[in-house]
């Protein structure tokens, strides 16, 4: 098997949402050889592994997986909870999973039921993934009419499209029937998560990806990729790029590899300006950066992350002050209130960026826009508060002399050119532009 066919393997081929042609690839297979091994063997593989979580924090699934409790620690049942409210701007590969390999799915989180000691597991899926819901419920039909499920019940959960319940004890918050806020930590899912239980959760890639490592082992998967960053990953190309979609590579594949080889580069004669590496909440890079390597590793060397492998291609059309606003307004929006940096915090943000945008902006807002990031930064319960303000802090600061030029001429330079003039953010309450229409 390909490096970078792991967990899209077999999708181009056939239809792989039916359970046939998934037997045919040899779905289904490993759950029988996992459930024949003992649950500590199963978590040794993934141990070994050494498989970081694809949903955006980077944790190692095999050692949060330890932290649950052996049977007989614990009086409570065991939960596993998949992490399917795929909300990150930019981010797209979840539900291409889901859409193409359902069987995968639902195969990754009976071998880690099992690995755990769970009989319950819940499948968090964002709302507005109404299709991916109904291509995994019928897979699951068809996993119960096989006898596959054993002891264990997999239940969907569709969220309501709040971006705070992709937040691990938010989502817990949701999935009990209470308003998605974010838990106060510790203590940690591992030890009290669901129903004040032990729970694991992991996000849909990582699942996916668990069938692979336990029919190879965790030796082959951990040669595959870095030393830091093993394995594959399915990043999302999109923004100004030729062939944007979902790109499974394996990890170490550079930017440049990803944006022109795989992606055809960028249209027309347009130059890259920016590159977000991990989803709109991460700090950005810039056009000297091409030639950095997909890893978690080289990401935090730059200052950035990989995040949910979300990269968007910001040509040299695009005004970064208007990027900045349209971010901030996002997470404002999203910002469930709770803590106090995130709630006022973002509405200063999107009225200090509107200021500057519109040429209204004085020279100390600037910096005062830099200090209400600070004041935020690792002051919130849960990580959505550092989402609004890394971004922004790391656009002025790779770009303050565009940010200059607008309190020095008293508007946008771009005079109404940029990229993103006619895009706005669907939040935004100032504007009477129902319609959005993106610039070829």
């Amino acid at each position: 098997m390909a490096a970078s066919e792991i967990v899209l393997a077999g999708a181009a081929d056939r239809d792989l949402t039916q359970i046939d042609a998934y037997r045919e690839v040899g779905g289904y297979a490993t759950l029988d050889r996992a459930r024949g091994m003992g649950p500590q063997a199963v978590l040794d593989e993934l141990l070994t592994a050494d498989i970081k979580g694809r949903g955006g924090a980077g944790f190692p699934m095999g050692r949060k997986a330890s932290f649950i409790p052996k049977p007989g620690q614990n009086p409570n049942p065991t939960y596993l909870t998949v992490n399917a409210d795929e909300s990150e701007p930019g981010t797209f590969k979840d539900r291409e999973i889901m859409l193409r390999v359902p069987h995968r799915l639902i195969e990754g989180c009976l071998i880690t039921a099992h690995a755990i000691g769970s009989r319950n597991v819940f499948i968090y899926i964002r709302g507005e993934y109404l299709r991916e819901f109904e291509i995994i419920r019928a897979a699951l039909e068809q996993a119960h009419g096989a006898g596959l499920m054993g002891d264990v019940t997999i239940v969907l959960h569709r969220g309501a499209g709040a971006y705070i319940c992709g937040e691990e004890t938010a989502l817990l918050e949701s999935l009990e029937g209470e308003r998605g806020q974010p838990r106060t930590k510790p203590p940690f899912p591992a030890i009290a998560g669901l129903y004040a239980s032990p729970t694991l959760i992991n996000n849909v890639e990582t699942i996916a990806t668990v069938p692979a490592i336990v029919e190879h082992g965790g030796a082959w998967y951990a040669d595959q990729g870095t030393e830091g960053s093993r394995g594959t990953r399915v990043f999302s190309l999109s923004g100004n790029v030729r062939r944007g979609g979902n790109y499974e590579l394996e990890l170490g594949t550079t930017l440049r590899d990803l944006i022109y080889h795989h992606g055809g580069g960028l249209p027309g004669s347009r130059r890259i300006k920016a590159i977000i590496p991990g989803g709109s909440s991460v700090p950005v890079l810039t056009a000297d950066d091409i030639d950095t390597p997909l890893t978690f590793e080289a990401m935090a060397d730059k200052g950035t992350f990989l995040g949910s492998g979300a990269v968007i291609v910001i040509d040299d059309r695009c005004c970064m002050v208007q990027l900045g606003l349209r971010v901030a307004q996002f997470y404002m929006h999203e910002s469930c209130g709770k803590c106090t940096p995130c709630r006022e915090g973002t509405r200063w943000m999107v009225q200090i960026l509107r200021k500057i945008e519109d040429g209204r902006a004085e020279q100390a807002e600037l910096d005062l826009l830099l200090d209400v990031c600070d004041r935020i930064l690792g002051k919130c319960l849960c990580p959505l508060g550092d989402a609004a303000a890394m971004p922004i802090a790391s656009y002025v600061d790779k770009f303050r002399a565009e940010f200059q030029a607008h309190i020095d001429a008293g508007g946008c330079p771009y005079k109404g050119e940029s990229s993103l003039e006619r895009v706005f953010a669907p939040v935004d309450q100032h504007t009477h532009h129902p319609t959005v229409e993106v610039p070829a």
